[in-house]
């Protein structure tokens, strides 16, 4: 199926985010409608065939211009003429997707893929398998079971301080909270295990206190800026984060990343750690099959090596050009404009890689 041509629907988060092994997801509020709607918008601006809810979507209006992800809401979609759909959403095991997965065109994960890699601990131990450098990090629970700690096991663990507490199934910075000691870890885990927001268990892992970097590796078949296309992963240009609070990079709904983030240039691609830390990106991409574009938080420990410690199967995807959202780029879109490309380039590219089964 030619993609390039063929009329695509948007779809947001309509569904409840499911409990998966005692963890969860915390949903976005809107669902990820408004990223969708500025999906739609730049698409549509730049000539491609989009379809949506209501005929003249009001650009103001984030749920004009995309379709619920419930299978009501896809079969509105097909119904209206989408031949591709883009799920701008968290898939799952047993996502209504599936059931259409082989008749049209998808952009985004499959969701089998999702729901395993959006284990934030169980992708970082399987990159670790494979030699790629992460962030350490162990499991914590209210009470120990098998490969988890439980809160009364600290005292006596070799921890070196600080260190990062933060949801297995997480979302941006949401619930991520740098400590310094034992008391601070102790609050800070009963409190993200009492709230229960994330499930029963939660991440502790090293705090890499270097440059932090993140960077959007796009799927095999996606064309570059050059207009190449190739069957491997290929990555955009790293972006520098700066300005953390408390160790951490603010959850964007808080702080535009706009105003946190900055492509690096040109000549530091040349760097041993960058390459080294673009190199492993890559293939962390191909290990976890990705088949669009994902992203991947890095940051340097003392030995000035970048170490992975956040792949992000569904990056954020938000962008310029619907009324108040100037300053809404998404750390991909700033990578992709470093090497020249527009928000709708971009867009255009994750279009032009999707698949069809």
């Amino acid at each position: 199926m030619d993609l390039t041509s063929t009329p695509v629907a948007i779809l947001y988060q309509a569904l409840p985010p499911p409990i998966i092994d005692g963890l969860r997801k915390d949903a976005k509020p809107g669902g990820y409608s408004d990223g969708g709607a500025d999906i739609a918008a730049a698409l549509r601006s730049a000539g491609r065939a989009v379809v949506t809810p209501v005929a003249n979507p009001d650009p103001a209006r984030a749920l004009d211009w995309v379709f619920p992800d419930t299978g009501a809401g896809i079969n509105a979609a097909l119904a209206a003429g989408a031949g591709v759909l883009w799920a701008n959403t968290v898939l799952f095991e047993g996502h209504p997707l599936e059931a259409v997965i082989g008749r049209v065109g998808i952009v985004g994960q499959t969701p089998v893929a999702m729901q395993r890699f959006d284990d934030k601990f169980d992708t970082n131990r399987a990159l670790t398998a494979a030699s790629l450098p992460v962030a350490a990090s162990f499991l914590l629970s209210a009470t120990a079971r098998n490969g988890v700690s439980g809160l009364d096991d600290l005292p006596g663990m070799a921890l070196s301080f600080p260190v990062i507490v933060k949801p297995v199934r997480g979302r941006g910075s949401q619930g991520v909270t740098l400590v310094d000691d034992l008391p601070a870890l102790r609050i800070a885990a009963a409190r993200l295990l009492d709230e229960a927001t994330f499930g029963d268990m939660l991440m502790v892992e090293e705090y890499l206190a270097g440059e932090e970097m993140t960077v959007t590796v796009m799927p095999p078949r996606s064309p570059r800026p050059s207009g190449k296309r190739g069957d491997a992963h290929w990555a955009l240009r790293p972006v520098r984060r700066f300005d953390q609070r408390n160790g951490v990079a603010p959850y964007n709904g808080d702080v535009p990343v706009t105003r946190n983030s900055a492509a690096i240039g040109a000549e530091r691609l040349e760097d041993e750690p960058v390459r080294a830390m673009i190199a492993a990106c890559v293939r962390a991409a191909a290990l976890v099959g990705a088949r669009a574009a994902i992203r991947i938080d890095c940051r340097a420990g003392a030995d000035g090596a970048f170490r992975l410690f956040d792949l992000n199967m569904k990056p954020n995807m938000t962008g310029p050009g619907r009324p108040g959202r100037d300053d809404q780029n998404c750390l991909s879109g700033i990578a992709a404009r470093a090497d020249g490309w527009s928000y709708a380039d971009l867009l255009g590219a994750m279009l032009d890689a999707g698949w069809t089964g």
